[in-house]
């Protein structure tokens, strides 16, 4: 589809990219406002990439929105004959699946959940058809995801499964908002991961929890350093599932200063990726066939 352009007010223009999420909609995105940030035009305050979309805020008295409209329609012919390549990061995130804290949450608030006598996680891989919540975790860690927008709270990233449509993880959200989130939960909504960053009201299905801060306006962890957010829109996220003593262990590290996260370059190709989602993917976390 052809991208909707629509100016809100005076200083913003709301692109549309795609009704619906999709890796090539959101490297659409990521492309023409990675060029928008290198090009550093005069009159260009913000540039917000989201899932589908993506919002500029610029000054009017700087540079006229017909020019601005312009510049990047230019942009969108452009993307005909521009291959769709990413540099960006592969960041290993450890997580302890059904954990205590969520499931306690989750048990508080059954009257508000699909299925008042499952846990999140049970309900989760029954919907998506997996024989029990082992094969589920399996699944959910088993394949990459990409950081499509950050945002809603501070740090907060969505994420989308780098896997073929039909074999996402897809889970409603709650009946009704939980009221309590654990800090650093996994949660899971429609097709879209997330990790809540800080505690409070929340609404997605809780798969388990990190010991790995995502924000901190302290910056006391090495790899929050130059920003208080870890995560960018590109960043590809491997989970990696551990258990209660190496939970407990990575927390330590935490409140000592010494703990540290996996992260390291890699590009990615969306051509080669959707020729053979799998081993792309092996390919790119470093397995073998």
């Amino acid at each position: 589809m052809s991208l909707r352009y629509t100016f809100g007010g005076d200083e913003f223009l709301f692109v549309e990219i795609s009704e619906a999420m999709s890796l090539q909609s959101f490297f659409k995105g990521m492309a023409i406002t990675r060029r928008l940030a290198d090009a550093g035009i005069d009159g260009i305050t913000e540039i917000c990439p989201a899932n589908a979309s993506y919002q500029i805020r610029f000054n009017p008295d700087i540079i006229a929105p017909d020019d601005l409209l312009a510049l990047l329609q230019g942009y969108e012919r452009d993307l005909a004959e521009t291959a769709m390549r990413m540099d960006t990061r592969l960041i290993e995130i450890p997580v302890l699946y059904n954990d205590p804290w969520t499931n306690e949450t989750g048990a508080r608030f059954r009257e508000r959940h699909q299925d008042p006598n499952a846990t999140d996680l049970e309900y989760a891989a029954r919907i998506n058809g997996y024989a029990d919540i082992d094969a589920f975790i399996a699944a959910h860690s088993g394949s990459p995801w990409f950081v499509s927008m950050v945002g809603f709270v501070a740090g907060l990233p969505f994420m989308f499964q780098m896997v073929e449509r039909e074999r996402q993880i897809e889970v409603p959200k709650y009946l009704r908002p939980r009221t309590d989130t654990p800090k650093l939960t996994i949660g899971h909504g429609g097709c879209f991961a997330c990790i809540y960053s800080v505690r409070g009201a929340g609404g997605y299905q809780m798969f388990g929890v990190t010991p790995a801060p995502i924000f901190n306006p302290e910056q006391q962890e090495s790899y929050l350093k130059d920003s208080m957010v870890l995560f960018r829109p590109g960043d590809i996220v491997r989970f990696k599932p551990q258990s209660r003593a190496e939970y407990d262990r990575d927390l330590a590290a935490v409140a000592d200063g010494s703990f540290s996260l996996a992260i390291r370059p890699v590009s990615f190709d969306l051509d080669e990726f959707l020729q053979d989602p799998d081993a792309y993917n092996r390919r790119l976390l470093g397995e073998t066939a």
